[in-house]
């Protein structure tokens, strides 16, 4: 088994979804000692944005009279889409910057959507050619998004990832969710109607649970009660 383990936050050690990654693989792994895994950071090795150079990978295969700098862009999106389609797993952290996803996670997912590899059109519409694969989104927020409909209309993280990895067939996709991680620190454990998302670890078990598109929320990462935190960039709560 094969387990792709992404990282796109900018925040070095200070991320917490590079924490929260990290335990999601460390335990995968513990369930599946054979996984091996193979790991991007795009905070170090992002593919450059679309442009007109590399959008060459739509283009037939040996096209003639292609630049260097077009052979080199469709040779990163080649070496990207064989990386995704040869993983059963991939592990994304994703945190939420300005609403959305990081802008090096937009160009990764950009180089991978490939007609014709990842999906296809047909004449009942677009088809996901790379279905049977697990995700699992290690989603972080500095703010609280999921317990109003006015917050869960303002993101554009978690809902975009999972149409994005659905259009390209893939069906199990699964959320770790640590949010409201800006808003100050965190109060001793107490009862309460709404607790604190990310209080307890993760169990494997739940992880390797494939009947389940989505894993609960608070589940995840043990938040520290003090520190930098993977903040949300817009709306009243900036970076701390």
């Amino acid at each position: 088994m094969k387990l792709l383990h992404i990282d796109s936050s900018v925040l070095g050690t200070n991320s917490f979804s590079r924490r929260l990654t990290a335990q999601i693989v460390a335990e995968w792994r513990a369930g599946h000692p054979d996984t091996t895994v193979e790991y991007l950071d795009l905070a170090i090795d992002a593919p450059s944005h679309l442009s007109s150079d590399s959008l060459g990978f739509r283009m037939a295969p040996g096209t003639e009279g292609l630049s260097a700098i077009q052979k080199h862009e469709n040779a990163v999106s080649d070496r990207l889409v064989r990386q995704f389609l040869a993983a059963d797993v991939i592990v994304v952290g994703a945190p939420l910057y300005n609403f959305s996803i990081p802008s090096q996670l937009k160009a990764w997912i950009d180089r991978i959507a490939q007609p014709g590899r990842t999906f296809k059109y047909t004449e009942k519409g677009p088809q996901g050619l790379a279905g049977g694969k697990t995700v699992i989104v290690a989603s972080t927020r500095g703010g609280q998004y999921s317990t109003s409909e006015r917050g869960r209309a303002m993101e554009h993280q978690e809902s975009y990832l999972q149409t994005v990895f659905g259009f390209l067939g893939i069906t199990d996709v699964r959320v770790v969710r640590a949010e409201g991680l800006a808003m100050g620190d965190l109060p001793e454990p107490r009862p309460s109607r709404t607790p604190r998302r990310a209080s307890r670890p993760l169990p494997a078990s739940r992880l390797l649970d494939t009947s389940s598109q989505r894993s609960p929320d608070g589940a995840g990462l043990p938040v520290p009660r003090s520190g930098p935190a993977e903040v949300s960039f817009g709306g009243s709560r900036g970076p701390r």
